[in-house]
């Protein structure tokens, strides 16, 4: 729903401040403008835009530079008059918090003040579609039905502190999923097939929508034949997005405290971590990095609370590429300034984009033609952690797994159910492919900025057939 009329965020921001008694404050204001587009069974049906607002006042009361207490108060409100009663509550809410571990200066310098900080929020509408629209028009036209969702967002944060630090950043988010139906040619057959595709993108200038329809269009031509398989390892194609949403497991994984403390897979098993150690024969680099084209994010920290991987404390930090695996060996892990200062780390804040590279030039239909017999997947959802100690994954397959037979798709199969760590298919993935812009299907509501190669496993885990379409 529309907000009402906002003050400006710098003016939220200053407000806060001047009235804070905390020794410290930080004000985070963040405004957000959205359009989406829905279509089902080949027509329109819902389109809307909408402006929000988050705003948050991190209150510090210091005993030294090392040892503080904290208290974090979000809101909503538009409201002018209400400003003074949330910065009270932070303030409230930091008298009565025990000392907080993660306690460090806040020595951003000043003079890094960004460039705009006067500028208003950025602004999306219905017109952002509206080269998508028209591919779209093309598409109804066919036999195949289609279904989906395409969303836009900028989200313009500002960020102060009583240090006189002051940040500013608009970030822009997008997607487009879109799955098509196929009745079979015999009714007696079984039912529709199903197939999806699916695109990040920032603006959604230049995006191929009829790229997109002729690989759908691809996928159910290839549900024309349907196999059953049983479970078991099969040689697999893991298509980009799949990747995807396996690599963002393993970073989320990768927490610097975590395994010096032995709770997670990055733990050595003599103690300390696996930083150093190498995974896998192929030379790839998972890193992510802020200044990445067509992929970039927020060039600070912004943290409203704290957790294993983020920090109040470091509001307003710069963040840099990070090389979580660098040329096949594990090369960082993530870590907040105050446990990079304990465990004589690099400070690492997770990355909100993720990037995979050292494979070939080959992209997918490549791979397809030199395989002999394997599956090809789709994407996966409903992905699960099982094990933390070895970071194994439970999940689904969806919207097509196919069968290759001597370098050609010959048949649609059944999903599965399928059991792995995403640590170990980077050891045992003996081919990685060209690195493609793509979305991941599983966390594309918190993470769609991601550009991965298609991977060859010789033995994916199907460890059991799954009823699901």
């Amino acid at each position: 729903m529309t907000q009402p009329s906002m003050i400006a965020a710098q003016d939220v921001v200053e407000r806060a401040l001047r009235v804070a008694r905390a020794d410290e404050t930080v004000v985070i204001v963040t405004d957000t403008s959205e359009a989406a587009l829905r279509w089902a069974g080949n027509s329109m049906t819902t389109n809307g835009v909408a402006t929000g607002r988050e705003w948050t006042v991190v209150s510090i009361l210091r005993d030294g530079p090392y040892d503080a207490r904290v208290g974090s108060v979000t809101a909503s409100t538009v409201e002018p008059g209400e400003i003074t009663a949330v910065v009270r509550a932070a303030e409230d809410a930091a008298a009565a918090a025990a000392p907080a571990k993660d306690a460090m200066p806040l020595d951003v310098d000043a003079s890094t003040a960004a460039d705009g900080w006067a500028g208003g929020p950025g602004r999306t509408d219905a017109s952002v579609f509206a080269n998508l629209a028209a591919g779209l028009a093309t598409g109804f036209d066919g036999a195949d039905r289609l279904y989906g969702f395409a969303h836009h967002q900028l989200h313009s944060t500002w960020l102060g502190a009583s240090t006189g630090l002051r940040r500013h950043h608009v970030q822009p988010t997008g997607s487009v999923e879109i799955n098509g139906k196929r009745a079979p040619r015999n009714s007696a057959a079984g039912a529709d097939a199903s197939a999806w595709v699916g695109r990040s993108t920032a603006d959604f200038r230049g995006l191929d929508v009829a790229g997109l329809l002729t690989e759908l269009s691809q996928r159910l031509d290839w549900a024309g034949r349907r196999v059953e398989l049983p479970a078991g390892r099969y040689p697999t194609l893991l298509p980009p997005s799949a990747v995807a949403d396996l690599m963002i497991s393993l970073m989320w994984s990768m927490e610097g405290r975590g395994a010096h403390e032995g709770h997670n897979a990055w733990a050595a098993p003599n103690g300390g971590t696996r930083v150093g150690e190498r995974l896998g024969a192929l030379p790839l680099t998972l890193y992510s990095d802020p200044a990445a084209p067509e992929l970039a994010y927020r060039p600070f920290v912004t943290a409203g609370s704290s957790d294993e991987t983020v920090s109040v404390f470091d509001n307003g930090q710069p963040t840099a590429r990070v090389d979580w695996i660098r040329d096949g060996a594990v090369a960082a892990l993530a870590y907040p300034r105050a446990d990079a200062r304990e465990f004589a780390a690099p400070f690492a804040p997770m990355g909100e984009n993720l990037l995979l590279t050292g494979g070939s030039a080959a992209i997918l239909d490549d791979m397809v033609a030199r395989t002999e017999r394997g599956l090809l997947l789709t994407c996966l959802w409903y992905i699960r952690v099982v094990d933390p100690a070895t970071l194994l994954l439970t999940g689904l397959t969806r919207d097509g797994v196919y069968l290759v037979e001597d370098g050609a798709v010959t048949a649609e199969v059944n999903n599965f159910r399928f059991n792995e760590s995403p640590l170990d298919l980077l050891r045992r993935a003996t081919e990685a492919g060209a690195t493609e812009t793509t979305l991941p299907r599983e966390w594309k509501d918190w993470f769609t900025r991601a550009a991965v190669p298609p991977l060859r496993i010789p033995d994916f885990h199907m460890s059991s057939v799954s009823q699901s379409t």
